[in-house]
């Protein structure tokens, strides 16, 4: 494939969004490894003060995580963060995000966020690099993003995420955050918030393997750990579904009976992250390298779907419960597709 250059003459603010963009997906695409390498590095040639410093780093994690899994009084505050004054990465797509109905601060949610995609970028804009549409939208509701448990043993790695509002997807931790109290005059809540909204991407890595443009495949059928975890803390579900997620990446083909499928579900199931291989655009080029590609995401909010609390959740009910968010998100998605994607008659959700 012949290269397509960027142009010469290119506004000096969109080239600014894509330096913005660059620097958050090469960051979200390596803090893994590069957290452990620089623990490495400092262990192997550092001396006896660095290491001592890194001993008690690693204790305060431990004793972090101990209490509240790493969740620290304030980590749920929404403080002000220089990066979220600066919309350039929101804009650069756009982002946007689609109200459909009210969420009362009076109660807590899980928002069951569909696809994936990559790297889940609609949602992780709109509820933790970016949250000035979502506090606008849904005043006093806290947002935050659930990801992987293990990010928050890994030193650096959790500094940084919790830096950006995420949280961990444990059932302690999503216990903790969802049963908060919901009272204004609660120690908790002295931020102005009273209600706490933590996304959680079901599908997780085995529905990022199956993220190609146009293709809106969501990994459900079997997922209903949060159903449960939502009746365990009376927390409402608020079905969301983000169109043009699936768009902005393309990734090397991976069909189910591939060599390369069958070693991401070993990665997978050893690590719990796909070893993906992204296909974008660069920085100074339309068709090479690993940056999004500028398209529209359009994350919608769907209407919360109450549930009865109960320590020990029915099998029966959790299926009614978990029957609702499908049905939820089918008809999500066929009201608004031909709004917010291009060649609409040509996509269809899969709920596997």
């Amino acid at each position: 494939m012949k290269i397509e250059w960027a142009p010469l003459r290119v506004p000096l603010e969109r080239r600014l969004q894509t330096l913005v963009t660059a620097f958050f997906t090469y960051t979200f695409f390596t803090l893994p490894i590069t957290s452990c390498l620089i623990v490495a590095i400092l262990l192997y040639y550092g001396g006896l003060f660095l290491r001592s410093l890194l001993l008690i780093y690693f204790v305060k994690i431990y004793l972090d995580y101990k209490k509240n899994c790493g969740i620290v009084e304030g980590n749920g505050l929404n403080r002000w963060l220089f990066y979220r004054t600066i919309r350039r990465y929101r804009n650069y797509f756009p982002v946007e995000l689609v109200k459909t109905a009210e969420l009362p601060p009076n109660k807590n949610y899980i928002v069951a966020s569909f696809p994936h995609g990559i790297i889940g970028t609609g949602i992780c804009i709109n509820m933790s690099l970016d949250i000035e549409n979502w506090l606008e939208l849904f005043p006093q509701v806290r947002p935050k993003i659930a990801t992987l448990d293990h990010h928050f043993k890994t030193p650096f790695l959790r500094d940084i995420l919790r830096w950006w509002g995420m949280v961990s997807v444990s059932k302690e931790s999503l216990a903790y955050l969802l049963s908060k109290s919901n009272d204004p005059k609660h120690k908790d809540n002295k931020d102005g918030f009273t209600s706490n909204a933590v996304a959680v991407l079901v599908g997780g890595a085995q529905e990022a393997m199956e993220s190609h443009p146009g293709m809106y495949i969501l990994t459900l059928k079997n997922r209903k750990g949060f159903v449960k975890m939502a009746i365990r803390t009376g927390s409402s579900i608020v079905p969301s579904l983000s169109f043009g997620e699936v768009d902005i990446f393309d990734q090397v083909a991976n069909p189910p009976d591939s060599a390369l499928r069958r070693f991401q579900n070993v990665v997978k199931k050893i690590t719990g992250i796909s070893p993906l291989l992204p296909k974008g655009r660069g920085i100074f080029n339309y068709n090479y390298g690993i940056l999004p590609h500028r398209r529209r995401i359009v994350q919608v909010v769907g209407s919360p779907i109450d549930v009865i609390k109960s320590d020990n959740p029915n099998a029966d009910y959790v299926d009614k419960i978990h029957a609702q968010v499908i049905e939820a998100l089918e008809k999500m998605f066929e009201q608004y597709k031909e709004e917010y994607i291009s060649d609409s008659q040509q996509n269809k959700l899969i709920i596997q």
